[in-house]
């Protein structure tokens, strides 16, 4: 009989394929995807060796990568954002430490490790959630063919953590109350449970992100000193500021085709615009009913029917002409937009084509008789 390979380990070489097609995408973009699942990855080992055979050494690092988790996930999806934090880097760093400094004496006094870690992941899960509920629109960073999946993905990231958050909490209680018993298989449910949430969340967070312009720092800044004056603007000029932002996007998307740019994100369009991304979504939700992402997606089909009813292009290549990068959108789109598919409609617009063709040639002009 074949020994079993415990849990953890299978969840491991799970998220290590993950990690090494992210790191063969080679986008310095995706670096805190890549830094989350590696440490996901370690951390999983870690939990089984300790878990499986009682490894005692490893003790004191576990703790401390379980610590990183939380900052690096904040990262990995915060990022999407495209806003710079006002919170500096080394102050994410200063639980991690604590931690470390905790762990390294647990031997002496036992602190209360495991309560410091549930407050970690549930307050950088309900940081997340608060982020999420930005709607799709809020991740300016992200393509706008992919917001509204990397806003979902942003609220499961939030959810994991929160719920890693409760998992610290049940071991903490396992080993006051009874000494430990079922602290295993608390951590092995746990992994078997959150492993498909984190691999479907980092994966749609790596297809998100759009590649970065150049001078894109310049016009960050840019955009942040119009953002300040944007502000000061008075209440009662709002809707016909509104319909100028709205008509100014228009303008972009029919002179431009801004939207056959795949990697278009609400922050390029702000940068083109020279409006704050923040004054452009919210114009567009007062004046039409919908998101960016929703609204440009409208002009990609508009594009794509146009295509579809004077072109014998291939709908593949139609897609790609009109800015959707996956097969699976262009067809979501189109439907929700027009109630049929790409090929129906292709069909029905050569069949009234020949009908109208065939009209015209039996029935001769009026006057001519």
């Amino acid at each position: 009989m074949m020994p079993g390979i415990p849990l953890p380990f299978v969840i491991s070489l799970l998220l290590i394929i993950l990690l090494v097609r992210l790191i063969n995408r080679r986008e310095s973009a995706l670096g805190p995807e890549v830094a989350f699942v590696g440490a996901c990855a370690t951390l999983v080992t870690i939990a089984g060796l300790r878990w499986s055979f009682d490894v005692q050494a490893i003790r004191f690092i576990q703790p401390v990568i379980a610590a990183s988790l939380p900052p690096i996930a904040w990262f990995c999806f915060a990022g999407l954002t495209g806003a710079r934090s006002s919170m500096p880097i080394w102050l994410h760093a200063i639980p991690i430490g604590i931690v470390a400094i905790l762990s390294a004496t647990w031997m002496r006094w036992q602190p209360p490790i495991d309560l410091i870690l549930a407050a970690l992941f549930l307050g950088y899960g309900f940081a997340l959630l608060r982020l999420a509920s930005a709607g799709p629109d809020g991740l300016g960073a992200a393509r706008l063919a992919d917001a509204a999946k990397a806003q979902k993905a942003t609220l499961i990231a939030g959810l994991v953590l929160i719920g890693s958050g409760v998992v610290d909490l049940l071991i903490a209680g396992d080993f006051n109350f009874y000494q430990g018993t079922h602290a295993a298989s608390i951590v092995a449910i746990a992994n078997l449970l959150t492993l498909p949430l984190i691999a479907y969340a980092v994966a749609v967070v790596g297809k998100s992100v759009s590649p970065p312009e150049a001078m894109d720092a310049v016009q960050d800044s840019l955009t942040d000193r119009v953002t300040a004056f944007g502000r000061s603007e008075p209440s009662d000029l709002a809707t016909a500021n509104d319909t100028r932002i709205v008509e100014t996007v228009d303008r972009l998307m029919r002179e431009k085709q801004l939207f056959r740019d795949p990697d278009l994100t609400l922050n390029r369009l702000a940068r083109r615009a020279a409006i704050p991304s923040r004054q452009i979504s919210a114009a567009i939700n007062r004046v039409c009913g919908r998101n960016v992402s929703q609204a440009v997606n409208e002009y990609r089909i508009e594009q794509a029917k146009r295509l579809l009813a004077n072109s014998d292009l291939p709908i593949t290549t139609i897609m790609f002409e009109a800015g959707f990068q996956t097969k699976s959108n262009f067809n979501r789109e189109f439907l929700r937009l027009t109630g049929t598919s790409p090929s129906d409609y292709r069909r029905s617009s050569t069949q009234n084509r020949n009908e109208s063709g065939a009209i015209s040639v039996e029935s001769p002009a009026p006057g001519t008789r």
